[in-house]
Protein backbone atom coordinates (compact mmCIF):
# COMPACT_ATOMS: atom_id res chain seq x y z
CA UNK A 1 0.00 0.00 0.00
CA UNK A 2 1.31 3.70 -0.85
CA UNK A 3 -0.21 6.81 0.17
CA UNK A 4 -0.50 9.59 -2.30
CA UNK A 5 -2.49 12.90 -3.17
CA UNK A 6 -5.47 11.87 -4.74
CA UNK A 7 -6.22 12.40 -8.20
CA UNK A 8 -9.46 13.57 -10.06
CA UNK A 9 -10.15 10.10 -11.38
CA UNK A 10 -10.32 8.69 -8.05
CA UNK A 11 -12.98 10.74 -6.88
CA UNK A 12 -15.71 7.66 -7.53
CA UNK A 13 -13.59 5.58 -5.26
CA UNK A 14 -13.64 8.50 -2.49
CA UNK A 15 -17.84 8.92 -2.92
CA UNK A 16 -18.03 5.71 -2.73
CA UNK A 17 -16.24 4.99 0.55
CA UNK A 18 -17.67 8.37 2.01
CA UNK A 19 -21.36 7.73 0.95
CA UNK A 20 -20.81 4.16 2.42
CA UNK A 21 -19.77 6.14 5.96
CA UNK A 22 -22.65 8.24 5.28
CA UNK A 23 -25.34 5.67 5.06
CA UNK A 24 -24.09 3.13 7.44
CA UNK A 25 -21.89 4.67 10.54
CA UNK A 26 -21.57 7.87 12.50
CA UNK A 27 -18.47 8.21 11.06
CA UNK A 28 -20.21 11.22 9.21
CA UNK A 29 -23.06 12.84 10.59
CA UNK A 30 -24.41 13.88 6.46
CA UNK A 31 -27.62 11.96 6.26
CA UNK A 32 -28.05 11.92 2.73
CA UNK A 33 -25.15 10.34 0.26
CA UNK A 34 -23.09 12.71 -1.79
CA UNK A 35 -23.95 13.12 -5.47
CA UNK A 36 -20.74 13.20 -8.14
CA UNK A 37 -21.42 16.63 -8.65
CA UNK A 38 -21.25 17.75 -4.22
CA UNK A 39 -18.19 15.87 -3.99
CA UNK A 40 -16.51 17.28 -6.92
CA UNK A 41 -16.59 20.44 -5.52
CA UNK A 42 -15.53 19.30 -2.16
CA UNK A 43 -12.29 18.06 -3.82
CA UNK A 44 -12.16 21.06 -5.82
CA UNK A 45 -12.23 23.26 -2.55
CA UNK A 46 -9.56 21.59 -1.24
CA UNK A 47 -7.23 21.46 -4.37
CA UNK A 48 -8.21 25.36 -4.79
CA UNK A 49 -6.85 26.19 -1.64
CA UNK A 50 -4.04 23.79 -1.51
CA UNK A 51 -5.26 21.56 1.45
CA UNK A 52 -4.05 17.80 0.88
CA UNK A 53 -6.57 14.71 -0.31
CA UNK A 54 -4.40 11.88 0.20
CA UNK A 55 -5.43 8.17 -0.94
CA UNK A 56 -4.14 5.19 0.39
CA UNK A 57 -3.63 2.93 -3.06
CA UNK A 58 -3.06 -0.68 -3.04
CA UNK A 59 -2.34 -1.98 -6.57
CA UNK A 60 -4.38 0.54 -8.07
CA UNK A 61 -7.51 0.56 -5.73
CA UNK A 62 -7.98 2.98 -3.41
CA UNK A 63 -9.32 1.74 -0.17
CA UNK A 64 -9.14 4.64 1.86
CA UNK A 65 -8.77 8.60 1.89
CA UNK A 66 -7.74 11.40 4.39
CA UNK A 67 -7.61 15.07 3.59
CA UNK A 68 -7.66 18.49 5.96
CA UNK A 69 -9.19 21.56 5.70
CA UNK A 70 -10.00 24.68 7.62
CA UNK A 71 -11.52 24.14 11.08
CA UNK A 72 -13.42 27.92 11.06
CA UNK A 73 -13.89 30.64 8.25
CA UNK A 74 -12.49 33.11 10.86
CA UNK A 75 -9.08 34.49 9.77
CA UNK A 76 -8.00 33.57 13.73
CA UNK A 77 -8.59 30.02 13.01
CA UNK A 78 -6.06 30.24 9.50
CA UNK A 79 -3.06 27.70 10.81
CA UNK A 80 -6.02 25.56 12.58
CA UNK A 81 -7.07 22.72 10.53
CA UNK A 82 -9.86 19.87 10.90
CA UNK A 83 -8.86 16.85 9.51
CA UNK A 84 -11.02 13.63 8.22
CA UNK A 85 -9.95 9.57 7.24
CA UNK A 86 -12.39 7.28 5.55
CA UNK A 87 -11.60 3.88 4.65
CA UNK A 88 -13.60 1.23 2.81
CA UNK A 89 -14.98 -1.32 5.26
CA UNK A 90 -13.82 -4.32 3.94
CA UNK A 91 -10.26 -2.66 4.42
CA UNK A 92 -10.44 -1.09 8.31
CA UNK A 93 -8.65 -2.73 11.40
CA UNK A 94 -5.71 -3.22 8.15
CA UNK A 95 -3.95 -0.18 9.81
CA UNK A 96 -4.62 1.67 6.90
CA UNK A 97 -6.89 4.41 8.92
CA UNK A 98 -3.10 5.16 11.16
CA UNK A 99 -1.35 5.24 7.87
CA UNK A 100 -3.47 7.98 6.78
CA UNK A 101 -3.79 9.83 9.31
CA UNK A 102 -0.36 10.03 9.72
CA UNK A 103 0.53 11.22 6.48
CA UNK A 104 -2.58 13.80 6.86
CA UNK A 105 -0.76 14.66 10.26
CA UNK A 106 2.85 15.07 8.12
CA UNK A 107 1.38 17.16 5.33
CA UNK A 108 -0.16 19.75 8.02
CA UNK A 109 3.26 19.95 9.97
CA UNK A 110 4.87 20.44 6.53
CA UNK A 111 2.23 22.97 5.40
CA UNK A 112 2.81 24.88 8.61
CA UNK A 113 -0.51 23.75 10.42
CA UNK A 114 -0.21 24.21 13.62
CA UNK A 115 -3.05 22.18 15.42
CA UNK A 116 -4.75 19.89 14.18
CA UNK A 117 -8.68 19.11 14.88
CA UNK A 118 -10.90 15.87 14.55
CA UNK A 119 -14.25 15.83 15.38
CA UNK A 120 -15.21 12.40 16.43
CA UNK A 121 -18.44 10.65 17.21
CA UNK A 122 -18.47 9.14 20.78
CA UNK A 123 -19.87 5.76 19.74
CA UNK A 124 -16.77 5.11 17.19
CA UNK A 125 -14.24 4.00 19.46
CA UNK A 126 -11.77 2.60 16.92
CA UNK A 127 -11.43 6.45 15.52
CA UNK A 128 -11.42 8.02 19.00
CA UNK A 129 -8.64 4.75 20.26
CA UNK A 130 -6.39 5.47 16.72
CA UNK A 131 -6.43 9.30 17.58
CA UNK A 132 -5.63 8.79 21.11
CA UNK A 133 -2.51 6.54 20.63
CA UNK A 134 -1.08 8.96 17.82
CA UNK A 135 -0.83 12.01 20.47
CA UNK A 136 -4.12 13.53 20.28
CA UNK A 137 -5.50 14.61 23.01
CA UNK A 138 -9.31 14.80 23.64
CA UNK A 139 -10.28 18.06 24.59
CA UNK A 140 -14.00 18.65 24.70
CA UNK A 141 -16.96 16.19 24.45
CA UNK A 142 -20.65 17.85 23.64
CA UNK A 143 -23.68 15.65 24.60
CA UNK A 144 -26.38 14.95 22.15
CA UNK A 145 -25.43 17.82 19.34
CA UNK A 146 -25.70 15.08 16.30
CA UNK A 147 -28.34 13.16 15.42
CA UNK A 148 -28.56 10.31 13.11
CA UNK A 149 -30.52 6.80 13.05
CA UNK A 150 -33.41 8.16 15.34
CA UNK A 151 -30.46 8.56 18.37
CA UNK A 152 -28.35 11.49 19.45
CA UNK A 153 -25.19 11.59 19.50
CA UNK A 154 -21.89 12.67 21.30
CA UNK A 155 -19.37 15.00 19.57
CA UNK A 156 -15.63 14.39 21.14
CA UNK A 157 -13.13 16.85 19.63
CA UNK A 158 -9.51 16.02 19.81
CA UNK A 159 -6.28 18.05 19.00
CA UNK A 160 -3.03 17.49 18.14
CA UNK A 161 -0.69 20.40 18.16
CA UNK A 162 1.78 20.02 15.69
CA UNK A 163 4.79 22.87 16.57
Amino acid sequence: MRIRPARPADLPALLEIYNDAVVHTTASWDLLPWTPVEHAEWYATKAGHGHPVLVADEGGEVVGYAAYGPFRPKAGYAATMEHSVYVRPADQGRGIGRALLEAVVAAARANGVHALIGGLSADNEASVGLHRSLGFVEVGRLPQVGRKFDRWLDLVLVQLILD
